[in-house]
């Protein structure tokens, strides 16, 4: 079985991390899950931490700046499972419905975190709109590489291009966040969700008789 590669990661992502770092963002997700974000407290946070307001400073210039490291760190593992989930030598379709299924598991496992980053990020500012963009761009990149392995061109589908991975994927966001606002199951949109990349990403044929 042969797994698709993800994205090798940053130095900042592969530095040692410090300990009190580690308990300030696990807090911060506590903190998240029982108050929301707008009414959570560096308060709450340091105090879910068992460390101190200064210690907190030390690390993280802000809340806000704390909530985009904790989204920033829950999307690369995201994307990390998806890749791991692709066996790149199954049939496409297949590897279409492990790589969706990979992603919906990652977002009900924390769903109140989803919902968060989903939703609350919009409204804090261009660090927001920086994670926006830069998990924009990861989560295009990895629907591109994973349809651009040798089953999907042998099958006659063609890479994704931008444009379509773009749609795959703000779709899908939309479609997570709404069906946890509705208090549904997230698996329960793996069908449509596979049914609906397999349409747009399928073999397109030309009609006959062009060149």
């Amino acid at each position: 079985m042969t797994r698709a590669e993800p994205v090798p990661a940053t130095a900042a992502e592969s530095a040692p991390e410090s300990g009190f770092r580690r308990r300030l963002l696990d807090a911060m997700a506590d903190a998240v899950r029982e108050r929301g974000y707008r009414d959570a407290t560096v308060a709450d946070v340091v105090r879910a931490a068992r460390t101190s307001r200064r210690t907190f400073y030390e690390h993280f210039a802000s809340k806000q700046d704390c909530f985009i490291a904790l989204l920033t760190e829950r999307n690369n593992q995201t994307i990390r499972q998806i890749y791991d989930a692709v066996d790149t030598e199954a049939p496409w379709r297949t590897q279409v419905r492990q790589a969706i299924e990979a992603w919906l598991s990652a977002s009900k496992t924390d769903r109140t975190i989803t919902l968060a980053w989903i939703r609350d990020t919009p409204a804090l500012g261009e660090d927001a709109r920086q994670l926006h963009r830069d998990a924009a761009d990861a989560f295009i990149a990895l629907i591109q590489n994973l349809s651009a392995t040798p089953e999907f061109g042998a099958s006659g589908v063609h890479p994704a291009t931008r444009k379509t991975a773009t749609i795959l994927y703000g779709g899908f966001r939309e479609l997570i966040a709404s069906t946890v606002e509705d208090g549904e199951d997230i698996a329960d949109i793996a069908e449509v969700a596979v049914e609906t990349a397999i349409a747009l990403l399928g073999p397109r044929y030309e009609p006959e008789g062009r060149d």
